[in-house]
């Protein structure tokens, strides 16, 4: 499954796509690779986070 594209807005419908895919992304996974894929940090989110932040201020 592809990455959501995510509207500047950041809708309902986003939060639904980030949980389909989040599903999607860990439905084949253990116990452990679970923890691991929610524990483990993606730069990607955390730089548009702060692009995000930025552009609000």
């Amino acid at each position: 499954m592809e990455k959501p594209v995510l509207s500047p807005d950041f809708t309902i419908e986003d939060i639904h796509k980030l949980r389909e895919y989040n599903y999607e992304m860990t439905k084949h996974m253990t116990t452990e690779e679970k923890l691991l894929y929610y524990n483990t940090p993606s730069t990607d989110a955390e730089e548009q986070i702060k692009m995000f932040r930025k552009k609000r201020n």
